[in-house]
């Protein structure tokens, strides 16, 4: 398992020890971001569109039913995150939230559906607003992980 790069000199390199210990606590260590409880945490498993390497991404995640939403934000930069374009080319995959494996169907949220999430994403994550806002003409889409 590689670990998650997207582009952008100035784009952290995510530590693939975080991973295993997500991994290996069952989510009890890093299923949350630090100090914000609510902003749970998932690992998203996905394959790269053109490269076809398999990478993990930690993404923060709101329940959307049956399904999930996470939103692609990249911290409001102007383009997507390589997760987001690797998921449109293989939208079968797996996620695990805290101890469950589940595999699961991306698609990208319908306006009503994104419209009725963002919200939650704000909530859990004010900053959200922000990368929105900074992101300018680009609307951060919100994808919908739906089960297999």
């Amino acid at each position: 398992m590689r670990n998650s790069r997207t582009a952008g000199a100035s784009t952290p390199v995510v530590d693939p020890r975080r991973f295993r210990v997500y991994r290996w606590s069952r989510g009890r260590l890093g299923g949350h971001l630090p100090g914000r409880r609510d902003a749970r945490i998932l690992l998203l498993d996905h394959v790269g569109a053109k490269s076809g390497v398999r990478r993990t991404s930690p993404v923060m995640y709101v329940e959307a039913g049956d399904a999930v939403a996470i939103a692609a934000s990249k911290a409001g930069q102007p383009v997507h995150p390589a997760w987001f374009h690797n998921l449109e080319a293989n939208p079968d995959t797996v996620i695990q939230i805290g101890g469950q494996v589940l595999p699961v169907r991306a698609r990208v949220a319908d306006p009503g559906e994104r419209d009725r999430l963002w919200p939650e994403f704000v909530t859990a994550v004010p900053d959200f607003a922000f990368y929105q806002r900074q992101a300018g003409q680009r609307v951060i889409p919100v994808v919908l992980l739906e089960p297999r």
